[in-house]
């Protein structure tokens, strides 16, 4: 059976993909394409779950907000 994952995509200020995976504390990746950051997020989530494995370490993302000051 197939896991889904929230992914949170930011592009930093060198135009770098950076990806995290809140569901799995520590697991993010970046690259310089899209493409492969999706590819190189999907590998991260592999190997966190083989290193979390057994460990009950999963959230649950609530929500996403923007505030302003």
């Amino acid at each position: 059976m197939k896991r889904e994952f929230t992914v949170i995509i930011e592009q930093d200020e060198e135009g770098y993909f950076v990806a995290e995976v809140p569901e799995l504390p520590g697991c993010h990746t970046q690259a310089k394409s899209m493409d492969t950051l999706l590819e190189r997020t999907r590998e991260a989530i592999s190997l966190c779950l083989e290193v979390y494995k057994g460990r009950r370490t999963k959230t649950n993302l609530v929500g996403v907000q923007r505030i302003a000051l």
